[in-house]
Order: structure tokens, then C-alpha cells, then sequence
């Protein structure tokens, strides 16, 4: 397999999103790939467990993508062996009545992982300046005082949330996260063929909404609005990662490389040493088992 270097995937310096790969060869077949990501989702379950034991960091993974993009076959793959204990996923869709009746970041805010843990969010709070940048008129559920009207939505708006979000991470990195955002960045002509294979597998009909195509037609608008939030919100405590997704199994190895890679660098995480007390007795207390 051809060899990678993770940096070469984080966003350091100002993108033109037409720029960014939807497709990376690493002349590898389909088993290599597979045998490549089984090794590395084992590397990362071992530090999960020794984070989870550590209980300093917590991590955060942010996943944002076009729809088909691949986010729930990536959380499912590269976290396999992960101890369910130690890894949350939560999963953000439409706000719901009392999530609106609370600022944006709320319901983001209570499903952060504790100190040990790893958290997934499966569309995140970046949807709050992507979809209802968008669709402005949305933004009017949120019922904030001063904003009455899709008319009072202007830039001054959009950078006090960016600023939000930004000053969100900071804290949270701050405090012992440790932030990894992934754009699962797919081509326009392989989201067509995704959605076409949702509607010719019945196995796959119940993902399709005619939705999505109307979304579809907003393509270019929303690669604006990434592009804006890549540039925006990469930061070195919070860094954002464009994943070529055209090949799910690529892009799911490039993630877990990303994580476990970095995650390495940490030379603090490891497992907390016995009590002086405890350790001087083992032989005791194994001598007190086998004699049971």
C-alpha cells in the first residue's frame, strides 16, 4: 500500500474547495485496505482502552458530509473494536421542540464525551452554519430575540456564531478534548450514483427521500458554505481533516490513520499505576485466590 503522511489531510491554510480531493489511489487492492483498517482500528481500540483507564483526555469526532457520504459505514467500521463503553455516538437531525427552546450549541453541549471517552457526532454542530445558512428561514424556529425575519440574517449574524463555535472548541480543547473534524468530501457524480444504488437495491430503498434530490440541486451552495466553515473554524486545537470519500474503504482508513496516528503523539495517556500499598501485596492476593 502506498504510504501516506496523515498531515497532508488537515486543513492549515486557506482552500479552494473545487481544489480538494474526492479521490486518492494508495495502490491498494480492496483487501489490502481491509487488512490495513483492521490493523489500525485494533491499535486505536487498545489506546481507547487505556485512555478510558487514564480518564485525563476526552475525544471528539466530528463527521460532516454531503448525504451518502458515508458517515454511518464509517462509524460502524472504524470503531468496531472499540469497548462500548468507552465510545458514544450521537446522531444530529432536525432540532427538536425543547432543543430549539436552548441556544444552538445545547444539545451539542450535554452529548459531549466525559474525561475516558471517545464521542462521535454524525452531523454536528457545523449544520448550524451549513443547512440553515442554506436555508435561512429555518433559523426563525430558533426564535432568537431580534432576528424576526430572514431579512435580519446578515453577515454580522453568521460571524458571531462562527465566533461561537470557534470560542466553543477553544473551551473544550482547553479543558482536556481533543478535537478531530473529518469532511467526507465526495464528487457530485459519485453522490449520484450512491442515491441511484439506495433506489436500485431494495435493501436500501428506506435511506432514499425525495429530499435529497431537492437538496441536491443546492450542491453548489453547500460546497460554498463548507468551504467558508473549512476555512473559518480549522484550528490547531480543532483541526479539519478533507477526507477523499469517493472509495468508502480509502476514506475509512484515512480516518482511522488520522486518529490513531495523532492520537500516539500523546506520551501522557497511559494506564494508572497500582497504589504503592496494592502493588507491594500482589503476590498476597494471588496467593489468597489460588488457596480460595
Amino acid at each position: 500500500m502506498k504510504a501516506i503522511n496523515t498531515e497532508d489531510f488537515k486543513i492549515t491554510e486557506v482552500i479552494n474547495i473545487e481544489q480538494l480531493q474526492t479521490s486518492l489511489d494508495l495502490n491498494a487492492s480492496k483487501e489490502n485496505l481491509k487488512d490495513g483498517l483492521k490493523d489500525v482500528r485494533k491499535k486505536l481500540g487498545k489506546i481507547q482502552d487505556k485512555m478510558y483507564a487514564h480518564g485525563k483526555y476526552a475525544v471528539l469526532v466530528c463527521l460532516q458530509g454531503m448525504d451518502t457520504a458515508g458517515k454511518d459505514s464509517l462509524i460502524r467500521e472504524v470503531f468496531k473494536d472499540f469497548n462500548s463503553r468507552g465510545v458514544v455516538v450521537h446522531s444530529f437531525k432536525v432540532p427538536t421542540s425543547l432543543e430549539l427552546k436552548h441556544d444552538f450549541l445545547w444539545r451539542h453541549y450535554i452529548a459531549l464525551p466525559a474525561r475516558g471517552k471517545f464521542g462521535i457526532f454524525n452531523r454536528t454542530h457545523y449544520e448550524n452554519v451549513l443547512v440553515t445558512k442554506v436555508h435561512p428561514s429555518y433559523i426563525l424556529n430558533e426564535n432568537i430575540p431580534g432576528i424576526d425575519a430572514v431579512e435580519d440574517i446578515d453577515d454580522k449574524f453568521w460571524s458571531r456564531r462562527f465566533e461561537d463555535i470557534n470560542n466553543f472548541e477553544k473551551h473544550l480543547a482547553d479543558n482536556g478534548t481533543l478535537i478531530f473534524k473529518f469532511f467526507l468530501n465526495i464528487s457530485k457524480t459519485e453522490q449520484k450514483n450512491r442515491l441511484l444504488r439506495r433506489l436500485d437495491r431494495e435493501d436500501k430503498n428506506w435511506k432514499f427521500s425525495p429530499g435529497d434530490l431537492e437538496e441536491r440541486k443546492l450542491w453548489n451552495d453547500y460546497m460554498e458554505c463548507y468551504q467558508e466553515i473549512l476555512n473559518r473554524t480549522s484550528m490547531p486545537h480543532a483541526p479539519w481533516y478533507a477526507i477523499p470519500s469517493d472509495d468508502k474503504k480509502i476514506a475509512r482508513y484515512l480516518v482511522a490513520r488520522i486518529l490513531h496516528d495523532t492520537l500516539k503523539t500523546y506520551k501522557d495517556i497511559r494506564e494508572p499505576e497500582l497504589d504503592d500499598d496494592i502493588k507491594a501485596n500482589i503476590e498476597l492476593y494471588r496467593e489468597q485466590l489460588r488457596n480460595e
